[in-house]
């Protein structure tokens, strides 16, 4: 990331959300979900400003005294939507890395506070959801600048933040900053959000391909951030349906900018435990110069057969 007196605040993506498909019957006890993650310094940096969370959420009923049977009352009930947060940090000195802990930290407050849980997401539970995602996303935004305020030696700190959250099949996407979330299924991997940077303003005004972006020398100079400045945030929303054995990408761009799409599609065809992706990955961003710290936060959910559960490509 580059420093404070690069960054503007000012937002101006906010795609529309994907269509939404309701597959069939769908419990987060029927499904599985599989994790990696690693976080690097990199081999220029002096310190990682990158901060990651893998959480798993839940509420759960379990009898400790019953003369009900156990066909009709289970041992044990539990619903559960898991979690993937990456935060990349900006500010100069060690502001950066306050940033993003901050960010993060204050998100898992913030979720223990508001979160209410529900068997079932429809309509009208999925639009609640992204609300409070986007009342998340400010609540954050004005935690930093007050932090900032109070310590002035970090003033102007702020930070990417890109959340993925499933409950089952539904899977809701936020996102402020250049960091990345991609889906990858049937061999095919697709970009979810959108860099929030100069360079993808310019291109999406037609100013310059869409191709330029990559190697654009305004690429890393974000119009959306949190903290940093005391404008406004535009949080990015989506909702997709997962299907099963999609894998889900989160990064920052200390991984897309050293490794490009075709070679992220590689790993994640060759190499099926999440583990070993996320060090591949890491690995190829290493030998490419590791110019930035870098993040990756893999995912794989697998549904039981039969269920039906192929859910709409973004």
């Amino acid at each position: 990331m580059m420093g404070p007196n690069q960054k503007d605040a000012r937002p101006d993506i906010r795609p529309a959300a994907a269509p939404r498909e309701r597959p069939g019957l769908c419990l987060t006890s029927m499904m599985q979900v599989d994790f990696g993650a690693i976080s690097h310094v990199g081999k220029v940096r002096k310190n990682n400003e990158d901060h990651y969370l893998v959480a798993r959420l839940g509420r759960s009923i379990e009898p400790l005294a019953t003369n009900i049977p156990s066909d009709i009352l289970p041992g044990q009930l539990t619903e559960a939507g898991y979690g993937l947060v990456v935060a990349d940090g900006m500010g100069g000195a060690a502001a950066g890395e306050v940033a993003s802990r901050v960010a993060i930290g204050t998100l898992v407050n913030l979720v223990a506070d508001t979160a209410k849980w529900g068997r079932r997401i429809d309509e009208a539970e999925a639009d609640a959801l992204m609300d409070r995602l986007e009342g998340y996303y400010k609540a954050i935004h004005s935690a930093l600048i007050h932090e900032a305020e109070v310590n002035p030696e970090i003033s102007g700190m702020g930070t990417t933040l890109t959340i993925a959250y499933n409950v089952c099949s539904d899977l809701f996407v936020a996102h402020v900053g250049d960091s990345r979330a991609y889906l990858f299924r049937d061999g095919q991997l697709q970009r979810l959000t959108r860099d929030h940077t100069v360079a993808q303003r310019l291109a999406d005004n037609r100013q310059i391909p869409q191709e330029a972006v990559a190697k654009h020398r305004f690429r890393h100079l974000l119009t959306n951030v949190l903290g940093g400045q005391s404008g406004p945030i535009q949080t990015e929303l989506q909702h997709f349906q997962l299907a099963d054995q999609d894998r889900l990408l989160l990064c920052s761009d200390g991984l897309t900018d050293m490794v490009d799409d075709a070679s992220i599609t590689a790993v994640l065809h060759d190499v099926a435990p999440p583990n070993d992706a996320a060090q591949k990955l890491l690995d190829l961003a290493l030998e490419a110069g590791g110019r930035d710290n870098i993040t990756i936060v893999l995912a794989r959910y697998s549904f039981p057969s039969g269920s039906a559960l192929r859910g709409v490509k973004p």
